[in-house]
Order: C-alpha cells, then sequence, then structure tokens
C-alpha cells in the first residue's frame, strides 16, 4: 500500500477533463512528494491522446507534455487503491459507486468537493487531523473526511447540473473554454485545502 495520498479523476474518455485535472493537480503539487496522481474514464478511449483544443489549454496553464497523456479504462482496483476519487460530474460518480460499493465515503464530484472544502472551517478540519494522526496520508483522508462531515453546511445549488463540469468533447472551441474554467477553480480550491492541511 501507497504511503502517498492518491487522487484519482474520473470522466467518461478519459481525453478531456479528467487528465486536464489530474495536470492540474500535478501542477498545484508540483516539488510535493505525498502526493500521487491518476485518471481513468468509466467509457475511455484506450491509448487516444486529449484533443487538441485539451492540449492547447493545458499547455496555456502550464503543463509540461500533456501530449504524453493516454486514456485507461476504470477499473475496480484503481478506486480502491485510491483516497480520493473526483468524478467531474454525477453520472461519473454513480458509476464508480455502481464499481464498487465501498468507495461512496471517498467519491465527490469534483465542483462538490471544491464546495466542501470551501466551507470546512479550520477548527473542524483541525480536529479531525489531531485524531488521525502524524502520517501526511493520515491528516490527508482526515481531511477528506472533515469536508464530507460538512454537508449540511452547504447550500443547495439552484441545479444540479452546477455540480458537473460540462463534457466539451466534440464541441467549439468556446465549450472546452467554459469546461476548463469550471474545472480550473474546483481544483485550485481542493489543492489549497490540501496544502493548508500538511502544515497543521
Amino acid at each position: 500500500m501507497s504511503i502517498n495520498f492518491r487522487i484519482l479523476t474520473v470522466c467518461t474518455g478519459n481525453i478531456c477533463r479528467s487528465p486536464l485535472a489530474e495536470q492540474l493537480f500535478r501542477l498545484e503539487f508540483q516539488g510535493d512528494d505525498h502526493f500521487e496522481l491518476d485518471s481513468a474514464g468509466t467509457q475511455a478511449m484506450v491509448g487516444h491522446s486529449m484533443p487538441e483544443n485539451s492540449l492547447r489549454i493545458a499547455r496555456r496553464i502550464g503543463v509540461r507534455d500533456p501530449d504524453q497523456h493516454r486514456a485507461k479504462q476504470l477499473t475496480e482496483p484503481l478506486i480502491d487503491n485510491a483516497d480520493l476519487i473526483l468524478a467531474m460530474d454525477r453520472g461519473h460518480r454513480k458509476q464508480v459507486v455502481e464499481l464498487s460499493p465501498r468507495s461512496t465515503r471517498k467519491v465527490f464530484s469534483v465542483r462538490d468537493f471544491a464546495r466542501l472544502v470551501e466551507v470546512t472551517m479550520p477548527v473542524d478540519l483541525a480536529a479531525e487531523v489531531e485524531l488521525a494522526g502524524e502520517t501526511s496520508k493520515a491528516k490527508l483522508n482526515a481531511a477528506v473526511e472533515a469536508a464530507r462531515l460538512g454537508r449540511s453546511d452547504l447550500l443547495p445549488l439552484e441545479s444540479p447540473a452546477d455540480e458537473d463540469i460540462v463534457d466539451p468533447f466534440g464541441k467549439s472551441d468556446q465549450v472546452y473554454e467554459d469546461s476548463a474554467a469550471q474545472l480550473i477553480p474546483a481544483v485550485r480550491q481542493i489543492a489549497s485545502y490540501f496544502k493548508s492541511t500538511l502544515e497543521i
């Protein structure tokens, strides 16, 4: 079992949203060896690279060699080995849980988890972390639990679809930009939360 905290991002084809999320987390955690990052698709276009629109966005935000990505299929072992699974929409979250029911407590849609960490009070985070133990992985798992426990503090969304990252595949350049504009702040919010956890 890995001593690092494993984050798995999931979308449909594993060529647009989830690899961009994975790459964003790699940028955020650059130089930090506490994390392992991976991505997969529920109906992966296995072996395919990211489309040019996604590559362009990835390069613009500073990702090196985004064209090295190759899509792979989501599997039960990938789910079981992850500490946190961030699905790009509610449908992917449902598919993860159907594939591995015991993953329920560690799988969230990425925007939902970003909203949860935003309302997690530092005192509540600290309380969970202090109970967790000394290792970075224990602290980060405690941070996931602290966020999960804060769900009652979340206001309901006007539309449940606001929890989803729009799927840009096969659509216009603008939809790719819109999708990235939803994803980037969510990833940054989550990364900041985990960085602050490691400082406790």
